[in-house]
């Protein structure tokens, strides 16, 4: 389902469109969603491994570009550690399979293991694991020598040598309010509070909310790997937010005829499949959409579909490396 209007932003809150009755009722569930997430992370105590892990997180819920910026991280690290086994580990939501198991994408298809896993496999080592402790022991036992979370701020499970905070800088941190009332997993203060760094991803301002921190705020641009073809296209994603995958095409200088928005994480089915292929007909245009939503079309759906591939890249390195250095600590010894 799509996140109602109200957790957005850029909502003037004395519209009908912040829809403020349905907030105020659903301010002590939001209080409550805060509280149990608090009261957790503070009764916790983190299993801590002998191998450095970082975590890549979020403060709200939908698309920041966590994914990206954890696959960047992994191959800027591979290529400065060279022979060390580096991978991701994600909860492999949507995924039947709770694992801790190492992905495998010629057995494991967005429904055993989830479509971020499958996605960050293709490029390299990818586990899921539904209790992320017991999964960064199995990693460890096996012996990868870095382990980089894709999520899992709000998970207290793990020891996290360093914690980064990915914000998307148009979507920010929504209306500011916890889940349901807003976007927000935990209050800002509060996820701050145990971050190392903030990595701003997208077009847009520093969020107001980071003016004060004394955290380091990091740029990363989420770009092509290579150019895009010019020709028609009619694209169309499931991702948290969709219109920023539209964005992309524009901005790469082949606006879409026409772009479908689905739900994040939607499975598609062959009606889907079947009306998006007629309207690019109708077009006479190439589909094109993501890879995270390539992957979770099955192999007899992908005909006539391409993807655009991304990677992130980080403005200051330095700033980067200053923030990265426990990890660079634990990896020399």
């Amino acid at each position: 389902m799509r996140p109602p209007r109200f957790w957005d932003r850029d909502v003037d809150p004395r519209s009908r469109e912040a829809a403020p009755l349905t907030r105020l009722l659903l301010t002590p569930l939001a209080m409550l969603y805060a509280g149990v997430t608090e009261r957790r992370i503070a009764k916790t105590q983190p299993l801590r491994l002998s191998i450095p892990v970082i975590c890549v997180g979020n403060l709200t819920a939908g698309g920041t570009g966590k994914s990206p910026v954890a696959a960047g991280l992994r191959d800027m690290l591979k290529a400065r550690y060279p022979g060390t086994r580096i991978a991701t580990l994600s909860r492999g939501y949507g995924g039947a399979l709770k694992g801790p198991l190492k992905v495998d994408v010629s057995t494991h298809t967005a429904s055993d293991v989830g479509d971020e896993p499958l996605m960050l496999a293709c490029s390299g080592e990818a586990w899921i694991g539904a209790y992320r402790a017991a999964a960064g022991q199995a990693m460890e036992a096996d012996g990868v020598d870095l382990i980089i979370m894709d999520d899992g701020h709000q998970n207290p499970s793990l020891h996290k040598d360093v914690s980064l905070i990915v914000v998307d800088s148009e979507a920010g941190f929504g209306n500011g309010y916890v889940i349901p009332k807003g976007p927000l997993r935990e209050p800002v203060a509060a996820g701050l509070a145990r971050a190392d760094a903030v990595i701003v991803t997208g077009p847009g301002g520093i969020p107001e909310e980071l003016s004060g921190t004394a955290l380091p705020v990091i740029r990363a641009t989420i770009q092509p790997t290579a150019p895009l073809q010019k020709q028609a296209y009619v694209a169309f994603a499931g991702i948290g937010r969709p219109e920023k995958f539209f964005d992309t095409l524009e901005a790469c200088g082949s606006k879409p005829l026409d772009a479908v928005p689905f739900p994040d994480h939607h499975t598609y089915s062959d009606s889907d499949v079947r009306y998006l292929n007629e309207l690019a007909k109708q077009y006479d245009a190439q589909l094109i959409t993501t890879e995270k939503d390539f992957v979770r079309l099955r192999e007899d759906q992908r005909s006539g579909i391409v993807t655009l591939p991304i990677r992130a890249e980080f403005g200051d390195r330095s700033a980067l490396d200053r923030v990265l250095a426990p990890v660079a600590d634990r990896m020399a010894r």
